[in-house]
Protein backbone atom coordinates (compact mmCIF):
# COMPACT_ATOMS: atom_id res chain seq x y z
CA UNK A 1 0.00 0.00 0.00
CA UNK A 2 1.24 3.73 -0.72
CA UNK A 3 2.87 5.11 2.48
CA UNK A 4 2.99 9.01 0.79
CA UNK A 5 0.35 11.21 -0.36
CA UNK A 6 0.28 14.47 -2.04
CA UNK A 7 -2.40 17.27 -1.45
CA UNK A 8 -4.79 16.17 -4.19
CA UNK A 9 -4.67 12.37 -3.12
CA UNK A 10 -5.85 13.75 0.17
CA UNK A 11 -8.59 15.42 -1.08
CA UNK A 12 -9.46 12.60 -3.60
CA UNK A 13 -9.77 10.39 -0.52
CA UNK A 14 -11.20 12.37 2.28
CA UNK A 15 -13.17 15.14 0.39
CA UNK A 16 -11.77 17.68 2.14
CA UNK A 17 -11.10 20.89 -0.04
CA UNK A 18 -7.25 22.03 -0.40
CA UNK A 19 -7.88 25.24 1.12
CA UNK A 20 -9.41 23.53 4.30
CA UNK A 21 -6.40 21.35 4.03
CA UNK A 22 -3.95 23.87 3.90
CA UNK A 23 -5.27 25.55 6.88
CA UNK A 24 -4.98 22.63 8.63
CA UNK A 25 -1.46 22.84 8.19
CA UNK A 26 -0.93 26.08 8.64
CA UNK A 27 -2.61 26.01 11.77
CA UNK A 28 -0.80 23.17 13.10
CA UNK A 29 -3.63 20.58 12.81
CA UNK A 30 -2.30 18.52 10.64
CA UNK A 31 1.31 19.07 10.04
CA UNK A 32 2.62 16.65 6.64
CA UNK A 33 6.41 16.64 5.37
CA UNK A 34 7.52 18.74 2.60
CA UNK A 35 9.42 17.98 -0.02
CA UNK A 36 10.17 22.07 -1.46
CA UNK A 37 6.80 23.68 -0.99
CA UNK A 38 4.83 20.48 -1.68
CA UNK A 39 3.74 19.23 1.39
CA UNK A 40 3.70 15.14 1.64
CA UNK A 41 1.01 13.31 3.63
CA UNK A 42 1.72 9.70 5.53
CA UNK A 43 -0.90 7.32 6.11
CA UNK A 44 -0.99 8.66 10.00
CA UNK A 45 -1.68 12.27 8.57
CA UNK A 46 -4.44 10.71 6.54
CA UNK A 47 -6.17 8.44 9.25
CA UNK A 48 -5.63 11.73 10.97
CA UNK A 49 -7.68 14.30 8.53
CA UNK A 50 -10.33 11.48 7.70
CA UNK A 51 -11.16 10.96 11.43
CA UNK A 52 -10.76 15.01 11.59
CA UNK A 53 -13.12 14.87 8.41
CA UNK A 54 -15.98 12.83 9.98
CA UNK A 55 -16.01 14.95 13.08
CA UNK A 56 -16.43 18.19 11.06
CA UNK A 57 -19.28 16.13 9.86
CA UNK A 58 -21.11 15.76 12.23
CA UNK A 59 -21.09 19.07 13.45
CA UNK A 60 -18.42 19.34 15.43
CA UNK A 61 -16.26 22.82 16.18
CA UNK A 62 -12.81 23.07 15.19
CA UNK A 63 -11.46 23.88 18.62
CA UNK A 64 -12.69 20.43 19.90
CA UNK A 65 -11.74 19.02 17.02
CA UNK A 66 -8.02 19.97 18.27
CA UNK A 67 -9.05 18.73 21.49
CA UNK A 68 -9.65 15.70 20.58
CA UNK A 69 -6.58 15.56 18.10
CA UNK A 70 -4.53 15.99 20.98
CA UNK A 71 -6.52 13.24 23.35
CA UNK A 72 -5.14 10.79 20.40
CA UNK A 73 -1.75 11.79 19.82
CA UNK A 74 -1.17 11.68 23.80
CA UNK A 75 -3.30 8.21 24.01
CA UNK A 76 -2.14 6.36 21.40
CA UNK A 77 1.99 7.56 21.65
CA UNK A 78 2.51 6.24 17.77
CA UNK A 79 0.27 7.24 14.51
CA UNK A 80 -3.18 6.94 15.18
CA UNK A 81 -3.12 4.56 11.89
CA UNK A 82 -0.23 2.03 13.17
CA UNK A 83 -2.31 1.66 16.60
CA UNK A 84 -6.01 1.32 15.20
CA UNK A 85 -4.64 -0.98 12.42
CA UNK A 86 -4.61 -3.86 14.87
CA UNK A 87 -7.13 -6.08 15.60
CA UNK A 88 -9.33 -4.30 18.23
CA UNK A 89 -11.90 -1.73 17.26
CA UNK A 90 -11.10 1.58 18.92
CA UNK A 91 -14.59 3.81 19.51
CA UNK A 92 -14.07 7.39 19.88
CA UNK A 93 -16.89 8.67 22.85
CA UNK A 94 -17.31 12.56 23.28
CA UNK A 95 -20.20 14.52 24.72
CA UNK A 96 -17.80 17.65 23.62
CA UNK A 97 -16.34 18.46 26.65
CA UNK A 98 -14.96 14.51 28.23
CA UNK A 99 -13.48 12.62 25.54
CA UNK A 100 -13.29 8.41 26.04
CA UNK A 101 -11.57 5.59 23.65
CA UNK A 102 -12.90 2.20 24.14
CA UNK A 103 -12.26 -0.85 22.73
CA UNK A 104 -14.37 -3.05 24.75
CA UNK A 105 -18.22 -3.04 23.97
CA UNK A 106 -19.10 -3.10 27.19
CA UNK A 107 -17.49 -0.14 28.79
CA UNK A 108 -19.00 1.96 25.22
CA UNK A 109 -22.64 0.54 26.41
CA UNK A 110 -22.01 1.77 30.52
CA UNK A 111 -21.04 5.38 29.20
CA UNK A 112 -23.65 5.80 26.76
CA UNK A 113 -25.98 4.54 29.68
CA UNK A 114 -24.14 6.63 32.62
CA UNK A 115 -24.17 9.70 29.77
CA UNK A 116 -26.60 12.79 31.26
CA UNK A 117 -25.72 14.35 27.86
CA UNK A 118 -25.89 13.04 24.24
CA UNK A 119 -22.65 11.37 23.25
CA UNK A 120 -21.07 11.80 19.67
CA UNK A 121 -19.29 7.75 19.05
CA UNK A 122 -17.28 7.58 16.20
CA UNK A 123 -15.14 4.20 15.06
CA UNK A 124 -11.92 4.98 14.26
CA UNK A 125 -10.83 1.65 12.91
CA UNK A 126 -13.91 2.12 10.67
CA UNK A 127 -12.75 5.48 9.93
CA UNK A 128 -9.06 3.86 8.89
CA UNK A 129 -10.26 0.85 7.43
CA UNK A 130 -12.58 3.38 4.76
CA UNK A 131 -9.60 5.29 3.57
CA UNK A 132 -7.51 2.27 2.85
CA UNK A 133 -9.94 0.25 1.07
CA UNK A 134 -10.52 4.27 -0.92
CA UNK A 135 -6.84 4.04 -2.19
CA UNK A 136 -7.03 0.24 -3.00
CA UNK A 137 -10.58 0.76 -5.00
CA UNK A 138 -8.66 4.03 -6.50
CA UNK A 139 -5.16 1.96 -7.59
CA UNK A 140 -7.51 -0.75 -9.03
CA UNK A 141 -10.04 1.65 -11.01
CA UNK A 142 -6.72 3.70 -12.75
CA UNK A 143 -4.19 0.81 -12.55
CA UNK A 144 -0.57 2.27 -12.16
CA UNK A 145 -0.86 5.56 -13.32
CA UNK A 146 -0.86 8.53 -10.23
CA UNK A 147 -3.47 10.35 -9.43
CA UNK A 148 -1.87 13.36 -10.54
CA UNK A 149 -0.97 11.74 -13.97
CA UNK A 150 -4.89 11.16 -14.58
CA UNK A 151 -5.85 14.82 -13.81
CA UNK A 152 -3.16 16.23 -16.04
CA UNK A 153 -4.33 13.13 -18.64
CA UNK A 154 -8.13 14.05 -18.08
CA UNK A 155 -7.57 18.10 -19.07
Amino acid sequence: MQNHFSSNQVVAVTGITPRQLQWWDERGIVVPARQGHRRIYSMANLAEVAVICELRRRGFPLQRVRKVIRFLQKEFGKSLAETVSGASEYHLLTDGKTIYLETSARQIVDILKNARQPMLAICLSDTVRQVRAEIRSSKKRNGSLSWERRRKKAS
